[in-house]
C-alpha cells in the first residue's frame, strides 16, 4: 500500500500565484545575512519563508521524503533514539516520510511510535574497524539504496549524521533538486580558512570554492542525490587507488561535487548548529542541534 497522501487540488492560476508569493517573500526577506548565492540559489534563513506556502506547494506536488541515517557500532546506543524521536516532532511534518536506518546492529534499533504517513526500514550494513571507512562507504550504500528502493517511494532524499537532534521545524522549505548546508564553523569565515582538501593527488582537491559545506546534512531529488553519492564514491575509490585519503573524507568529496555542480538550494547554519558556538545575532532559531561529541569513547581507532 502506498503511503503517499492525496494532494490538495489547486488550479493553475492559484498555483502560479503560490509560486509568486514564495518568490516575493524571498525578495523581501532578511537584510542582515546573504540570502542568495551568486548563481541565484536561495540561502534559507528564518524569516525568509512562509511555512504554510511551502507546505501547500509540496502537498500539491505529492512530495515525499526519505531520510537516511547511519548508526554503526556505539553510535546507535549513543544517538539514534534521540535523533529519531526528535525527527518525528520536527522533520517534514505533514509530508510522507520514510526513515532508512543503516546499522550493523539492527536488533538494537529502538522502537518508535510513528505518526501518520511515516514508516521506517532497518538495513544491515557491515561494520568497519576505522570510523573513516564508515564515513566514506556510506556514499555507495546511499546510491545503491536510492536505486533499489527509495526512488520507487519518495520524491526527495535527505542524508544526515546521527549525532544530532532536531530542535525546530525542518520542513518542506528545505526541499529542492539539490541541497547543501553551510558549515556552522565556516559560514562567516574568509575562503582561505575553508578546510578543502589541498592535496593535488586527491580527487577532492580544491584551491577555492563558493562556500564550505557540511556533510552532516545534504539532500535533493532522488536523481540528484544518487548522482552526488556516486560521484563522491568514485572519487573515494580513485583516491584509494592513488594511495591517498581526502582530508575530511566524504565531506571533502562533497565540497568538490558542489563546486562543480552547484546546489539549487543552500541551507543556513541554523539548520545544523553547534551550541558550543554560543548565541549569534543572525541565528534566530536552531533547527538541528549538534549532539555532544564523544569521539574518544565512540570512534574506533581515532
Amino acid at each position: 500500500m502506498s503511503f503517499l497522501a492525496e494532494p490538495t487540488v489547486i488550479d493553475s492560476e492559484k498555483r502560479d500565484q503560490l509560486d509568486a508569493d514564495i518568490t516575493l517573500h524571498h525578495l523581501r526577506s532578511r537584510t542582515d545575512v546573504q540570502t542568495h548565492t551568486s548563481w541565484g540559489a536561495p540561502i534559507m534563513w528564518d524569516g525568509m519563508f512562509q511555512a504554510d506556502l511551502y507546505d501547500l506547494k509540496h502537498e500539491t506536488d505529492k512530495s515525499s521524503v526519505a531520510l537516511t541515517v547511519f548508526a554503526v557500532g556505539r553510535y546507535l546506543d549513543a544517538y539514534l533514539g534521540a535523533f529519531l524521536n526528535s525527527a518525528e516532532q520536527h522533520f517534514m511534518v505533514g509530508l510522507p516520510v520514510k526513515y532508512y536506518i543503516f546499522t550493523d546492529l539492527p536488533e538494537k534499533v529502538p522502537s518508535l511510535q510513528l505518526g501518520p504517513q511515516r514508516s521506517l526500514e532497518v538495513i544491515r550494513v557491515q561494520g568497519h574497524s576505522r570510523w573513516q571507512d564508515i564515513s566514506m562507504t556510506r556514499m555507495k550504500t546511499i546510491a545503491d539504496t536510492i536505486e533499489s528502493d527509495i526512488r520507487h517511494h519518495s520524491t526527495h532524499v535527505f542524508c544526515m549524521d546521527v549525532d544530532q537532534v532536531f530542535a525546530w521545524r525542518f520542513g518542506s522549505e528545505a526541499l529542492s533538486d539539490s541541497v547543501a548546508l553551510l558549515h556552522a564553523y565556516y559560514y562567516n569565515s574568509p575562503k582561505e580558512m575553508f578546510t578543502y582538501d589541498r592535496n593535488p593527488k586527491s580527487c577532492a582537491f580544491m584551491l577555492t570554492g563558493d562556500f564550505y559545506y557540511h556533510a552532516a546534512v545534504f539532500g535533493g531529488s532522488c536523481t540528484s542525490v544518487k548522482a552526488i553519492a556516486e560521484a563522491c564514491y568514485r572519487g573515494i575509490l580513485q583516491d584509494k587507488d592513488s594511495g591517498v585519503e581526502a582530508l575530511w573524507h566524504d565531506e571533502s568529496h562533497l565540497n568538490k561535487y558542489f563546486w562543480l555542480h552547484r546546489p539549487s538550494k543552500v541551507l543556513s547554519p541554523e539548520y545544523c548548529w553547534d551550541p558550543v558556538l554560543g548565541q549569534r545575532q543572525e541565528i534566530h532559531v536552531t533547527r538541528i542541534r549538534w549532539a555532544p561529541k564523544q569521539y574518544q569513547a565512540l570512534r574506533p581507532n581515532v
